[in-house]
């Protein structure tokens, strides 16, 4: 009778422990975290009294209850989406502060919330309307220019996928054996492109060399040709309103007189300012026939109009060298 009695003490002994553990670890479990949606209105007014309770904290006891009141996560509803966020460093600042209180703590708080709040109140705001950007851009993707615009047809699927065969047997190609001859291959290729682009590219300039049209006559002296028959053919041009061709022949109208008086030895390559150099700083000609090779050199090289005055003012030149047009 008296071991049923000790039993009987020892296990009301045991509920009565167990059930004060129970009740201290109820005391010491933090509230469960919110996980009520919140619209952006209330999340702004929390974010709102946590800064003001942040800013007046006085004693680290505070803390504590004010953690209960923090939920783990802010999950908040928007028009467009619901998005969540994280209280983490909230209860870190605070954890910190109540280890050790000090301005600079609250201060960081209350500035990382009005920031959240910031950022919540741009979820207030109208969404931008794009309607009319929708329509101008509809209006020029639909231009002629953009008909052909589209993504990869079949058949450029099919040479993507013929390269793509291509680089992969190539490269089992040169991981075989045979790679030093295919090397050498390749690189006599390359030299005989080398030599075609050469030979093409000499071809191309002689042609086109060919073409262009030389400034005065290649074989023979000027002054092979008297400079009436340059006159003669510089009026035939100005009556026909070439007179741009004009010009060009009146200016050698004057380089074969002058070269006629033996002023220089006769040379097919000499250019207009060679001519104009071989005159001494001296010589009576040399203004007037710098005067005419400006005018030339002006309609003929540069971007003067060949009109009646240019040519008007080529025969005043041309009549102080000597060339007397009557």
């Amino acid at each position: 009778m008296g071991r049923c009695r000790g039993l009987h003490v020892l296990w009301s002994v045991f509920l009565l422990s167990t059930w004060l553990c129970a009740a201290s670890l109820a005391e010491l479990e933090p509230a469960r975290p919110q996980t009520g949606t919140l619209t952006v209105s209330e999340y702004i007014a929390e974010l709102d009294g946590l800064a003001s309770t942040a800013q007046q904290l006085a004693h680290p006891e505070e803390v504590p209850k004010l953690l209960n009141d923090i939920p783990q996560v802010w999950r908040i509803q928007t028009a467009q989406r619901t998005f969540e966020v994280s209280s983490e460093w909230l209860r870190q600042s605070l954890n910190d502060w109540q280890r050790k209180p000090s301005p600079e703590i609250q201060d960081r708080i209350v500035a990382r919330l009005q920031i959240l709040r910031s950022e919540a109140a741009s979820f207030q705001d109208s969404p931008t309307d794009v309607s009319q950007k929708r329509v101008l851009l509809n209006g020029i993707l639909a231009g002629r220019e953009f008909q052909n615009i589209h993504g990869p047809t079949w058949l450029d699927r099919l040479k993507q996928r013929a390269l793509e065969l291509l680089i992969k047997l190539l490269g089992r190609v040169f991981q075989s054996s045979a790679i030093p001859t295919i090397s050498n291959v390749v690189v006599y290729g390359l030299m005989v492109l080398a030599l075609l682009a050469v030979a093409y590219w000499m071809y191309r300039t002689i042609r086109n060399n060919a073409g262009v049209e030389p400034i005065g006559p290649q074989s023979l002296p000027v002054s092979s040709k008297g400079w009436k028959l340059w006159m003669n053919e510089a009026r035939r041009a100005a009556d026909g309103g070439n007179w741009r061709d004009a010009i060009h022949l009146g200016y050698w109208c004057g380089i074969s007189f002058l070269e006629a008086q033996e002023l220089w030895r006769p040379d097919t390559a000499r250019t207009p300012r060679e001519y104009l150099r071989l005159l001494p700083a001296a010589s009576e000609h040399r203004e007037t026939l710098g005067a005419l090779t400006r005018t030339f050199e002006l309609v003929w090289y540069g971007t003067q109009e060949a009109d009646a005055n240019a040519f008007s003012e080529t025969l005043v030149q041309l009549e102080k060298l000597g060339c007397q047009s009557n």
